[in-house]
Formats: structure tokens, sequence, C-alpha cells
């Protein structure tokens, strides 16, 4: 019993007895602060408040909203597109403190609701979307070159839940 000293075990007693205080500190701060981000990620049917300008029925359109913790990936559809889809996604943003900012180029033909054109001219857009409560969101389209916001209420399609 040479091997077991006094000191070796106050040593070893104390630094155990650190770790697992530093552990507790540190799970308790991530229990109270961090805090994941509501989920959003889902299609949305978007109709709008007003039409576009230059657009003959610019009413409704879906959002395929991608997340990744804070993160996002979307993609802005005709209302009449199937499910199945597959879109590339055209916007990327990030959701934060309740807001979701998304920002990237959508195809006129898709704004617009019309035939696809072989050379579609893309229009930079803005949407930005405010989680009101864990249920209801409020949202605005700003298109590059046009004056006024559009605004819209977003709503999950089928049995999708925030």
């Amino acid at each position: 019993m040479n091997h077991f000293k006094f000191k070796s075990l106050a040593f070893y007693g104390v630094a155990i007895i650190l770790v697992l205080l530093l552990f507790k500190t540190v799970t308790v701060y991530g229990e109270n602060n961090l805090k994941a981000p509501a989920p959003v990620n889902g299609r949305y049917r978007l109709t709008l408040s007003e039409n576009l300008p230059n657009c003959e029925k610019s009413d409704t359109l879906t959002l395929n909203i991608q997340q990744s913790g804070i993160y996002l990936n979307a993609s802005v559809l005709p209302a009449n597109a199937n499910a199945d889809t597959d879109e590339k996604h055209s916007l990327a943003g990030i959701f934060r403190n309740q807001q979701l900012n998304l920002s990237g180029k959508v195809g006129r033909s898709i704004l617009c609701n019309i035939p696809r054109l072989q050379n579609d001219p893309l229009n930079s857009v803005t949407i930005q979307m405010q989680l009101v409560d864990k249920v209801n969101m409020t949202g605005q389209l700003i298109v590059n070159g046009i004056p006024q916001t559009l605004r819209f209420t977003p709503v999950p399609e089928k049995s999708q839940k925030l």
C-alpha cells in the first residue's frame, strides 16, 4: 500500500470533483440558454395580398423550405406544382429570433404563374417571415424592380405543423 499516498489521492479527488462541477455548470447553462430554433421546414402556400405588376395571375405560390438548424434553403414553385417536384433551391437564408430571411433569384414565369419560357428572366427576391406564435406566421415578398412590398400569410400545406 505504499503507492497510495495522501497527496496523490487528494489530487485525484479534487480533479474529479472539479470535472463534475464543470460538467454540471455547463449542463445548467445549456439547458437555460441554448434553445433549438423552431422547425419551419416544409411547404407553405403563399397567397399574395395583391398581384405583381406586369403579371396577370400571380395570386398563389408555394414556398418549399429545408432547414438545418438556423440555416435555410428554399425554392419558390407555382401553386399547382406537385409535392414530388424536386426544384433546385434558389433561395438561401437564416432563421434567427423568430425572423426568417430568405434571398435569391426566382424566374418570372414562377412569380407570374405562366408557362416556363425558354429564356426565363430571373428576379432577385427577398422573403421575410415573422413567426408570430407557434402556429401563425406573417410575411412579405420584396421583388427587385417593383417598388411595393407584397404581404402574405403563409399557410402550411397538408397536415404539416410548425
